[in-house]
C-alpha cells in the first residue's frame, strides 16, 4: 500500500468518524448539542483537522442525511420484500418509514428538517437521496392508480407519512393510533 493510499483510507476513517460521532450526539442530546468544538473534543482531534474534512455543521449534516438516507432506503426494501401481496408492501414500507423516523430522530431530522446544503427533487441531488425517493417509488409507483403519475402519488404518500411522522413525535398525534393511521392511509391513498 502506498503512502498516498494508507493517507486516503485514514482520511476517510476519521470523517466516518466525525460522522458517527455527531449522529451519536444528536442522538443523545439533539443537534443543538452538536458543534465543531465538541465534536473535536469527543474524536481527540484539533478544530482544523475537522475543519480540513467539512466545513462546519451545516456539512456534517448533509453526511448524515446521506448516510441516513442509505439505511432508510435499505429498510424500506428489506420490509417490502419481506411482505407478501400488494397491500402487505405498502403497509410494510409505511410501517418501515415510520419505524426508522421514531427510532432515528436526529438522522431524520437531518434528512428532513435541517438544512445540510444537500438539494432535493433536483438533477444535482445525491445517488443516496435519490435511492431512498426510488425505494418508496418501487413498491408506490405499482399503487398509484390509471392516469396517476408515479411518481407524484409517492410524492403524496410520503408527505403524508413525513406528517405522521413529525407530528407524532412531537406529540400532536397519539402513538397508539399508529397503526391504525397506516391502515388509513393505505386505504385511502393505495389502489389495490
Amino acid at each position: 500500500m502506498s503512502v498516498q493510499e494508507r493517507k486516503q483510507r485514514e482520511r476517510a476513517g476519521r470523517e466516518r468518524l466525525i460522522v458517527a460521532t455527531a449522529r451519536e450526539l444528536a442522538e443523545q442530546q439533539g443537534w443543538d448539542a452538536v458543534t465543531t468544538r465538541r465534536l473535536a473534543e469527543r474524536i481527540e482531534y484539533s478544530q482544523p483537522v475537522l475543519y480540513s474534512h467539512f466545513r462546519g455543521k451545516r456539512e456534517i449534516i448533509g453526511a448524515v442525511a446521506l448516510q441516513g438516507a442509505t439505511e432508510m432506503a435499505a429498510a424500506v426494501r428489506a420490509a417490502t420484500s419481506a411482505a407478501d401481496g400488494t397491500r402487505a408492501r405498502v403497509t410494510a414500507l409505511a410501517r418501515a418509514y415510520l419505524d426508522f423516523a421514531a427510532r432515528h430522530p436526529a438522522v431524520y431530522d437531518a434528512l428532513f428538517q435541517l438544512d445540510g446544503g444537500l438539494a432535493y427533487a433536483q438533477e444535482d441531488t445525491p445517488e443516496p437521496l435519490k435511492d431512498a425517493f426510488a425505494a418508496l417509488l418501487e413498491c408506490l409507483g405499482e399503487v398509484a392508480g390509471d392516469g396517476v403519475d408515479p411518481g407524484l402519488f409517492t410524492e403524496v404518500f410520503w408527505a403524508s407519512l413525513h406528517g405522521v411522522a413529525t407530528l407524532t413525535r412531537a406529540g400532536r398525534l397519539p402513538v397508539e393510533e399508529g397503526v391504525s393511521r397506516v391502515e388509513l392511509l393505505v386505504d385511502r391513498l393505495a389502489v389495490i
